[in-house]
């Protein structure tokens, strides 16, 4: 039958849209790659459009009618009419277009997470006008999975906080995506709009393995002479109970807060035996599942109060703690 596809080929509107999808992002990485990299926008004539929304065009076709209809019928109210819509229509496309000119975005660097947790970019507004500015959206540029927008009023000589959520990231480094602001107000005839290329990154940690088996035995010091026996993981803390005479400064105060015990660090178990997490020594079916154990490892060495190094290949953090030191370790393991 003629307009049934043949031999399983797509439908002619499918073949028709495919192209033209490609075409046009193509045409958005050009025109982003020629937006400059910034956390802070300052939104002017030069960077603000402005273009009717389908309820503009349908006010247009309104007007063009009614004009047409009192030119035939020589209607005086017609006239009166055609005009106080067509002049309101005029005079918002100034209040649209001023609303979203002269406001200044300011993005504050998003922390650093585990995967599968959501991204969270905070956006600053700020209104240099005594005015306030009402209907204000911010979105995701071209979010492919249609996420919501974010609407907010900025009161004036004021600022207003906004959130967008970005899910779904990989482990890794990731450049924040190109954002856009978008107002209709008053009348929604007249859609505004930028686009915002910022310019920080985001780091995305591997996510913890929820079950992580225990630590892995300590090794013996290079150093530590012919010591030559393994640590047992659950012994491998590092702490003793007080005695009389340790210095306060060896006083593990966050364990004895937990446990009601005093506790001291042992320097001389510390000193002949180190904590090593070890690329080498974890085992799982894809490396994705062997850096999740790691960082698992990494987050409960911290807990405990440990020192740990971290060997990857190509790559040695020797054994100490500390908030620092955790995010060495963690960032080596998000950029590996």
């Amino acid at each position: 039958m003629p307009g049934t596809p043949m031999n399983g080929a797509q439908p002619l509107p499918n073949l028709v849209l495919r192209p033209l999808a490609h075409v046009r992002a193509r045409f958005d990485r050009w025109w982003q790659a020629r937006l400059p990299a910034s956390d802070t926008l300052t939104l002017t004539q030069r960077n603000v459009y402005i273009l009717p929304t389908r309820a503009g065009f349908m006010l247009a076709a309104t007007l063009l009618v009614l004009l047409v209809a009192s030119i035939n019928y020589q209607l005086n109210l017609g006239y009166l009419l055609t005009f106080l819509l067509g002049g309101s229509a005029v005079v918002s496309t100034y209040i649209s277009h001023g609303t979203l000119r002269g406001l200044t975005l300011v993005l504050h660097p998003p922390a650093a997470h585990h995967a599968g947790a959501p991204t969270q970019l905070r956006i600053t507004l700020h209104n240099a006008r005594r005015a306030p500015r009402y209907g204000i959206g911010l979105q995701v540029y071209h979010r492919p999975d249609g996420a919501h927008w974010v609407w907010c009023d900025v009161p004036g000589l004021g600022s207003t906080d906004v959130e967008l959520m970005l899910a779904g990231l990989p482990r890794g480094r990731h450049t924040v995506p190109a954002l856009t602001a978008e107002t209709r107000f008053p009348l929604g005839i007249f859609r505004v709009w930028t686009v915002w290329r910022p310019a920080s990154g985001v780091l995305v940690y591997p996510g913890a393995e929820a079950t992580p088996p225990p630590l892995p035995a300590g090794q013996p010091h290079s150093s530590g002479g012919g010591a030559a026996r393994h640590v047992a993981s659950s012994e491998f803390d590092g702490v003793r109970p007080y005695r009389r005479g340790d210095p306060l400064k060896s006083i593990v105060w966050k364990k004895a807060a937990k446990t009601d015990e005093l506790v001291s660090r042992d320097s001389l178990q510390a000193q002949h035996f180190q904590l090593w997490l070890d690329l080498n020594e974890t085992y799982g079916a894809t490396l994705e599942q062997r850096l999740s154990r790691l960082c698992a490892w990494v987050l409960e060495s911290e807990e405990r109060e440990l020192d740990y190094g971290l060997r990857l290949p190509g790559l040695e953090l020797p054994p100490e703690q500390g908030e620092t030191h955790k995010r060495r370790c963690l960032e080596a393991l998000a950029l590996y």
